[in-house]
């Protein structure tokens, strides 16, 4: 699965957990993950490459806590608990 799939399926898996996605230019440092009147909205700054896009979005994407009761790709997944490992670092 290629990098571009790979952000598709995770900004889908978002919007099924309820989280709104909001992509838009940030200047390309930008992106994350935060709660807004009791919802998640995942950020996503259009300006950076798309790698600095898919890991920050797995970044935010790995402290969302019901993450586990969804199938993930085992691509996914793999990334995912990659980013949670940095996160707790």
């Amino acid at each position: 699965m290629d990098l571009s799939s790979r952000m598709e399926y995770l900004l889908t898996l978002a919007e099924q957990m309820g989280a709104e996605v909001r992509a838009e230019p940030m200047g390309g440092e930008g992106g994350g993950l935060c709660k807004l009147r009791g919802q998640y909205v995942l950020f996503v700054d259009l300006a950076a490459d798309l790698v600095s896009r898919y890991d920050r979005t797995c970044a935010a994407m790995a402290v969302l806590p019901d993450l586990d009761k969804h199938y993930l790709l085992p691509e996914i997944r793999s990334d995912l608990d990659r980013a949670r490992g940095q996160n707790e670092a």
